[in-house]
């Protein structure tokens, strides 16, 4: 007979041996300082921010206003609120998406991303876990790191004048 024990048992065991799959049952089970039900996050969120945000989507190439975004200040998470890039890192890729050379402190986590036949670094926030896009070995300098993020999970804030 599988007891609750033994069922809590097996599923820490599979979560041990694959921390893609713990990063993801803590991310859904809202460990984070900022949670909201999937309810309140679809009612919070519009549709494309949503589909990014909670459901680790992407957006279309070169349809961000932020890809362009020249202004001194800070790009933040748009499910949360938290300051994520400082403009001083953000650099023209070419590839479609707005890129950083590095994140504020502490402001995001990342996980391994195994999907699309690929392994990848996603990079979330870490107040509220929304996706913002993948981190790559393949930046300028000094990181070497290319932040590539969807402008729909952020928002910006221009620096005081």
């Amino acid at each position: 007979m599988m007891t609750r024990r033994h069922i809590l048992l097996k599923s820490a065991g599979l979560a041990a041996a694959s921390s893609p799959l713990l990063a993801l049952i803590a991310r859904s089970a809202g460990t984070f300082p900022v949670t909201h039900t999937d309810a309140e996050w679809r009612r919070l969120l519009k549709p494309e921010q949503y589909a990014v945000l909670r459901q680790s989507g992407t957006e279309r190439p070169y349809t961000s206003p932020l890809l362009n975004e020249k202004r001194r200040g800070d790009f933040a998470c748009a499910g949360c609120d938290q300051p994520l890039f400082s403009s001083t890192t953000k650099y023209d890729s070419g590839t479609g998406w707005p890129s950083f050379w590095a994140p504020l402190d502490k402001a995001v986590d990342t996980e391994t991303d195994n999907s699309l036949g690929m392994q990848r670094t996603s990079v979330h926030c870490s107040r509220c876990g929304g996706h913002q896009g993948h981190v790559f070995n393949d930046g300028p300098r000094p990181t070497g790191l290319r932040y590539c993020m969807n402008g729909v999970s952020m928002t910006f804030k221009p620096a005081a004048a």
